[in-house]
């Protein structure tokens, strides 16, 4: 499902800039109209986006695409992917974007937590086969 840069690309303008509009994706993109129409049709297939449509006044409907709970739950993804990037591979201008709750506005970053919510430090996590 996320095999490509374009998927990444294409899921972080739906999830982080609430872009929803072929034109709009294919805009911030710059990506070609038949890349852009595969990577939809397979995100919408994938289950991460639902096509709705959209109507301008006095225009025809349009597809809109927005992502389903199971495409929201990939926000901690391209967290993930996003403090990674802040860390290891630093823009001179700093972050893009920041991680912060809502309400409060206080600093978040991506761990692993135990059944209860509290974090477990990076060098405890193992990955083992179940």
């Amino acid at each position: 499902m996320l095999a490509d840069r374009w998927s990444f690309l294409v899921l972080r303008e739906a999830l982080l800039y609430d872009v929803e509009r072929f034109a709009e994706f294919q805009q911030r993109l710059g990506i070609a109209t038949n890349v852009l129409t595969d990577r939809l049709d397979h995100l919408v297939e994938a289950g991460v986006l639902e096509r709705t449509e959209y109507r301008e006044p006095g225009s025809r409907a349009r597809p809109a695409y927005v992502p389903t709970s199971a495409g929201r739950d990939l926000e901690v993804v391209l967290g993930a992917l996003q403090q990674w990037g802040d860390e290891h591979a630093p823009r001179e201008d700093g972050p893009t974007m920041v991680r912060r709750e809502r309400g409060s506005s206080a600093p978040l970053r991506v761990g692993f937590l135990r059944d209860g919510d509290s974090s477990v430090p990076l060098e405890q996590v193992e990955f083992a086969r179940s």
